[in-house]
């Protein structure tokens, strides 16, 4: 019985790892991620789901890291009192622009990786389609925020998202948890 239960766990890793070759070496496939590469560069998503690391010509894109977001355990940036509020728009970002605060809060720049626990492994496509054309997190969650430009990118055709996710998923997974975003502080008593 345990040699039997073995060779299934075998034939299974076998068998996940042939089809994981096997898509990769699908034409159809390897050019609908070829796509999705294309369109999550152009689209900008490095530029704040990345981490970066610095160098002489400023920060870069750390590959290694590549779509997982903000680093866990990153200092978020304080707005000093009386900078923005009511009629003063504006927004503060971390050095590596993978957390943004504003008059909404605090955003912090998802894991965009296929790590089941921590970035996008358990999402579906039809989640991930309905979440950039609602601004919902997961499709129906809480809302995206700023600066995240859901409203732009959700109106890409069914096609193009589809791409962007399998290349999402084509990515190796990073195990980074990312903190919550944070509400703005409420307003004093009284206050505005």
């Amino acid at each position: 019985m345990k040699s039997n239960t073995m060779l299934a766990a075998v034939l299974l890793c076998v068998s996940v790892a042939a089809t994981s070759s096997a898509q990769k070496r699908d034409p159809k496939i390897a050019a609908l991620i070829e796509r999705g590469k294309y369109l999550v560069t152009l689209g900008g998503c490095n530029d704040c789901h990345s981490p970066k690391v610095m160098t002489p010509r400023g920060p870069a894109v750390d590959e290694s890291k590549l779509l997982s977001g903000s680093p866990a355990g990153q200092p978020i940036p304080a707005i000093p009192d009386g900078v923005l509020g009511p009629g003063k728009w504006g927004a503060i970002t971390s050095m590596d622009l993978t957390i943004w605060a504003g008059p909404w809060g605090v955003s912090i720049a998802r894991n965009l990786t296929p790590d089941k626990e921590t970035g996008l492994g358990s999402w579906t496509e039809a989640m991930f389609i309905k979440a950039l054309r609602t601004g919902k997190d997961m499709g129906e969650g809480r809302p995206i925020l700023p600066p995240m430009p859901w409203e732009m990118i959700g109106k890409a055709t069914d096609g193009d998202l589809k791409a962007m996710f399998a290349y999402l998923r084509s990515l190796p997974p990073v195990k980074n948890a990312v903190h919550d975003p944070i509400p703005p502080a409420a307003p004093p008593a009284g206050g505005h």
